[in-house]
């Protein structure tokens, strides 16, 4: 391959590295940076959320200790203005996707996360926790409460803990979207929706319409208006630059 680039007179070896960077990005982490005209950087969370268990290899997984020091790195970077969160997942380990969720709410880089298939359990967290949460009308969210797999001990201390992780997920969505939380628990404990289980299935138009994301759309919608925020954090930075200068020619 670097030969094949090497014999085009237009391509660097620089820009043969960056190339290669990008797409081992994407291989290893499901993400890239975009580029400098369009200094934003995308991040997918696909398949199932890895937590602190290994899952099987042929299990498509998003890895919270990839997606955790990649998100520092981002917030931190200088030539990354701008998140978006791309989502296609059917959830996972409970206490990774929060912790996800948290710390890209406790971005201050601008956000904007676009479900695309599923934004389903723990993924729903993950779709709200954007400054701006957009959805395609073909892709579903599914809402239901935290469960547990192997061994449960049928106890008081059992259900009063699953009754604290329901109530930590329950503030953190009605926190970063427009849902009550007395819809949100009516939809958690549905028992009419599924055959099998209990919860609701959200289509696009009607996960907006309860509020849990903010509009319809897609990558064009999210991308404009990913840029509108960084625009608007730029503009408001060098405002704030121009008063320091002001402030301190008087001073002085």
């Amino acid at each position: 391959m670097k030969n094949d680039y090497l014999q085009n007179p237009d391509e660097t070896p620089q820009g043969v590295e960056e190339g290669e960077q990008k797409r081992d990005n994407i291989i290893e982490f499901g993400s890239v940076t975009v580029g400098e005209k369009s200094p934003v950087h995308c991040l997918n969370i696909i398949g199932q959320i890895e937590g602190h268990y290994v899952l099987p290899s042929n299990n498509k997984t998003t890895k919270y200790e990839h997606i955790i020091p990649l998100l520092v790195a981002v917030e931190e970077s200088e030539s990354i203005k701008g998140l978006l969160v791309i989502l296609n997942t059917v959830g996972g380990d409970v206490e990774a996707g929060l912790a996800i969720a948290e710390l890209i709410a406790g971005m201050e880089k601008p956000v904007v996360s676009l479900v695309l298939g599923g934004g389903h359990s723990i993924g729903v967290p993950l779709a709200v926790c954007a400054d701006r949460s957009f959805i395609v009308p073909s892709a579903t969210m599914t809402v239901h409460p935290v469960r547990m797999s192997g061994l449960v001990v049928g106890a008081i201390q059992t259900y009063s803990y699953f009754e604290r992780m329901q109530d930590r997920i329950v503030k953190f969505v009605t926190n970063n979207s427009s849902v009550s939380e007395s819809s949100f628990r009516k939809m958690l404990h549905n028992t009419a929706e599924l055959a099998t289980d209990i919860g609701t299935v959200l289509n696009g138009e009607e996960a907006v319409k309860s509020g849990l994301i903010d509009e319809i759309g897609s990558l064009s919608d999210a991308m404009r208006y990913l840029n509108h925020l960084i625009e608007k954090k730029e503009k408001e930075f060098s405002e704030k630059e121009k008063v320091k200068e002001e402030y301190s020619s008087k001073k002085s």
